[in-house]
């Protein structure tokens, strides 16, 4: 009897764990997503045309959808649209909310580009404490005259605290969506902004866990949150690259089309980095958010991340996900709460103090770290987006019992005016502004490696024996490719290869990260082409050149087979010695298609790594009409 009722027993409990929807249910459902989207797209398109960020009209499309204007123009479709007291609709919305964060945040935080932020290190320092400490001080010592009905009752001095959190803390999401919307990603003011907005809101998580294990509403005391996250933080700076890298490398050793230049095989295994992450810091009692920062931030580093998996997750970030998560900001916000003469005046005077004192944080620390005053000032601008941990913050206030609705809502209009204010301001100080000597120098790098036909970065790939071809080809691309890019030398068989050789290969790259992989297989075309599939720029390839093919039988298929660009050099016939690369003028053949575009590419920047001479030649051929020499002409103009 026992073994019959088992399985029934099982089904009924499985059924319990899995509850479907019911059709009005799935119905609100998508109802609510497609008014949030529907709504943020077109108020941000209508912004867009008067100069604002598109991010701007999410927020304020969310005020239009909330009870501020939906709910009073029609209280009955309201109702409909965000059911009150509705625990199962509303944990529905705010699951897909938090989802469209986290995605949002894998985004910023493959987009932060962690080398460039040490190089700024003094600077991103700086202003990040600089930019925390004098509105935080402000903020909580304003708390104390704001009227007492905006506390709620209970604690003051912890109201007063999440007062000052609201004040204190930029949202990386929104600042990275304007500096992304208007252009300045890779200005060190974006790059800048991204670290100070990456420390804010690491304080800021850290902060509203204290605030709500003092108040009593988080899971667990507050000495095992922190060293949750210490662990935690400890274990991401030990092992958490290798572990992605070992991740991304797999998925993408797997994809069949790996090479190709929009493959995005390894999306899902991103987004379920991200996910586990998010989990894994929300169990320790931080908001979940940040493990999904850290995720991006993490897959960013990763030279194995596939340029299609970030485009395809920026592009459903920018359709989907960011629209929705900025637009439900604002469905709990009530404006007409503001009717009140103390509230209308509180509000006004929070947000100006929000403003002048991080303002005069920001600035305070640029100047201290030596930045231009224009940089300094459109940092202030732009580190007074708010948003997202408002967001949060606002929401511990009402769990706690600290903030009542008119706080509620006087923090978050707070940031929506703060976030809106920060575009057109920022553009006005910027606007005609090029930046320092230093950033324009390498912003002009960055812009001819992306006009460039082969020379536009990426690992350089070198298989090698450690003989005097590679040696040729080791010399050849050091001097052409971007000094920044690492290399990888793979030896094929390389039991009888002496180190010494391979040393002198690697000698070569002098300055810069030289990764070594060794290994057995006899199939040489077969690894070199199973290894360009994991992330590379170019293949470097030394010939002998006498073999009854074009180049080598190697050589040939590699350049049949490999979607990345191959180099090969090949040393000048009774040559010993890297002698014969010391010379001093260069015939580089042209015709105006891309083929003879790369080769161009190559030799005159081999020719400027050299001192030598160039000259270009593009042969004419006799034709009846005569065009012949006047194209010749244009081509060698264009290729000078």
């Amino acid at each position: 009897m026992h073994e019959v009722l088992a399985p029934a027993a099982a089904a009924v409990a499985a059924a319990d764990r899995l509850i479907p929807l019911g059709g009005s249910e799935l119905a609100v459902m998508w109802i609510q997503l497609a008014a949030l989207l529907l709504a943020a797209r077109l108020v941000g398109a209508l912004v867009q045309r008067y100069g604002q960020p598109p991010v701007v009209g999410h927020l304020l499309a969310g005020l239009l959808l909330g009870p501020s204007v939906f709910g009073r123009l029609w209280p009955g479709g309201f109702d409909a649209f965000l059911p009150a007291h509705d625990p199962v609709q509303s944990g529905i919305l705010d699951g897909l909310i938090n989802f469209s964060l986290a995605i949002l945040l894998i985004v910023i935080g493959i987009e932060t580009d962690i080398p460039l932020i040490r190089r700024l290190g003094r600077p991103a320092i700086s202003v990040s404490i600089a930019g925390i400490v004098v509105p935080v001080t402000a903020g909580y010592a304003a708390a104390w005259l704001l009227p007492r009905s905006l506390s709620h009752g209970g604690n003051h001095a912890l109201f007063a605290l999440l007062v000052a959190l609201a004040v204190t803390i930029s949202s990386l999401p929104i600042i990275a969506k304007i500096v992304t919307d208007m252009g300045y990603t890779r200005r060190d003011l974006g790059q800048l902004a991204f670290a100070a907005g990456t420390v804010n809101d690491f304080f800021g998580f850290l902060a509203v866990a204290v605030v709500a294990a003092l108040a009593g509403a988080g899971s667990r005391p507050l000495a095992v949150t922190l060293a949750g996250l210490g662990a935690f933080l400890a274990a991401v700076l030990a092992g958490g690259q290798r572990a992605v890298d070992g991740v991304l490398r797999r998925l993408r050793s797997r994809d069949p089309e790996a090479e190709a230049p929009f493959a995005w095989g390894s999306l899902g295994g991103v987004v379920a980095i991200a996910l586990a992450l998010s989990a894994l810091t929300q169990a320790i009692g931080v908001e979940g958010s940040l493990g999904a920062f850290i995720a991006g931030a993490l897959v960013g580093r990763s030279r194995f991340l596939q340029e299609g998996t970030f485009r395809r997750l920026e592009g459903m970030s920018d359709a989907v996900f960011a629209p929705i998560y900025f637009a439900a900001a604002g469905l709990r916000v009530d404006v007409g709460l503001l009717a009140r003469p103390a509230v209308l005046v509180s509000f006004v005077a929070l947000t100006a103090l929000a403003l002048a004192s991080k303002a005069a944080g920001v600035y305070l620390g640029s100047r201290l770290a030596g930045q231009p005053r224009r940089q300094g000032l459109a940092l202030a601008i732009g580190l007074n987006g708010r948003g997202a941990l408002q967001v949060i913050v606002a929401t511990v206030g009402l769990s706690t019992g600290l903030f009542g609705m008119t706080a509620f809502t006087v923090v978050i209009l707070m940031s929506i005016v703060t976030s809106a204010l920060a575009p057109p301001l920022l553009r006005r100080v910027m606007r005609g502004w090029e930046g320092t000597p230093e950033e324009r120098s390498r912003l002009q790098h960055e812009a001819r490696l992306q006009r460039a036909v082969v020379i536009r970065g990426g690992r350089i790939l070198l298989p090698t024996r450690g003989s005097a071809n590679s040696l040729s080809a080791a010399f050849m691309l050091d001097l052409v490719w971007p000094r920044e890019e690492p290399v990888t030398l793979l030896t094929i068989r390389s039991d009888d290869v002496p180190p010494a050789s391979l040393d002198a290969v690697a000698d070569m790259f002098h300055g810069r990260e030289v990764e070594r992989r060794q290994v057995g297989s006899p199939d040489v075309l077969g690894e070199v082409l199973s290894e360009a599939r994991l992330g590379y720029g170019i293949i470097g390839l030394g010939v002998a050149g006498r073999h009854g093919a074009l180049l080598s039988p190697v050589a040939d298929e590699l350049l049949r087979q490999s979607a990345l660009p191959v180099l090969v050099v090949r040393r000048a016939a009774g040559t010993a010695d890297l002698g014969s690369f010391a010379f001093h003028r260069i015939l580089i053949p042209v015709s105006g298609d891309e083929p003879a575009r790369a080769g161009e590419e190559v030799g005159l920047r081999l020719a400027a790594a050299l001192g030598a001479e160039a000259s270009l030649m593009h042969v004419v051929t006799r034709d009846p009409g005569g065009t012949g020499a006047a194209r010749g002409r244009d081509v060698l103009r264009q290729a000078g």
